[in-house]
């Protein structure tokens, strides 16, 4: 059994696997949930899993258990989506193609867009998924890139430090030049960010756009030789090592 004490409201609705947070938030104030008979639309309520019943829909939340959590190589042109309205495949097709099926709702970790390929979580487990996405935990997430020309200093300068992407500033990256292509540079970027289209935004305001971007790490886990479209479940020990390496973080900074 996953190991809860008093948590909010949303996380634990999240770790039983019904929604995400975002989700549970709309839930309890539209009046959908309540614990211990009384209906909550109070943001920010905490409650305590091993005393309390909760309750949405009038359906009892099944206890969190032991998260699953799946790694795949996400190819090109597909969508990092439940699902989309136009029709289009998506990551979570993929799994149905894939044979993979599981009780409890899965979901995408994280973004990479329809464009890019890569390693891609996707799991039921709510509190990995917000220590892998949550910049505060510094899970760290490799990228191979490909760009048109070379960058000089001066540009991968600027990507390392951050750079003006459209009203903000990007994440500081660490950034090097790891081999050349017929239409420029290949870099390697490490960053613990990933806003929507963060890295072609980046590349592209210092002059070096896109041509191709594959995520080949995400914290310990590494893409490895997994091809486009495999999909492969991680190991409990897997996926206690993110786990414990984004806790490790967060003791420190509550530390410092």
């Amino acid at each position: 059994m996953v190991r809860l004490v008093v948590v909010r409201l949303n996380r634990y609705l999240s770790a039983c696997g019904i929604c995400s947070r975002r989700e549970a938030d709309r839930l309890i104030g539209e009046g959908r949930v309540k614990v211990n008979g009384k209906v909550i639309t109070q943001l920010g309520v905490s409650v305590d899993p091993s005393r309390d019943k909760v309750e949405v829909d009038g359906t009892q939340a099944a206890a969190p258990s032991q998260g699953v959590a799946f790694a795949m190589y996400k190819p090109r042109g597909i969508l990092t989506t439940c699902r989309d309205p136009f029709g289009r495949k998506t990551v979570m097709d993929l799994l149905s193609e894939r044979k993979v099926t599981f009780p409890r709702r899965l979901y995408p970790v994280g973004r990479l867009d329809k464009e890019s390929e890569g390693l891609l979580l996707i799991t039921d487990d709510g509190e990995l998924a917000n220590l892998v996405m949550h910049p505060r935990y510094r899970i760290e997430k490799e990228y191979v890139v490909e760009v048109v020309g070379v960058p000089d200093r001066r540009a991968l300068e600027a990507l390392g430090n951050g750079v003006d992407i459209g009203g903000y500033k990007s994440s500081p990256a660490r950034v090097k030049v790891v081999g050349r292509h017929e239409a420029g540079a290949v870099l390697q970027l490490t960053m613990c960010e990933g806003k929507k289209r963060e890295i072609r935004l980046m590349c592209k305001a210092v002059g070096h756009p896109v041509v191709r971007l594959k995520r080949t790490r995400i914290g310990p886990l590494a893409l490895g030789d997994m091809k486009p479209g495999e999909v492969r479940k991680l190991g409990i020990a897997e996926i206690e090592a993110i786990k414990q390496m984004a806790m490790g973080v967060g003791r420190n900074e509550n530390h410092e």
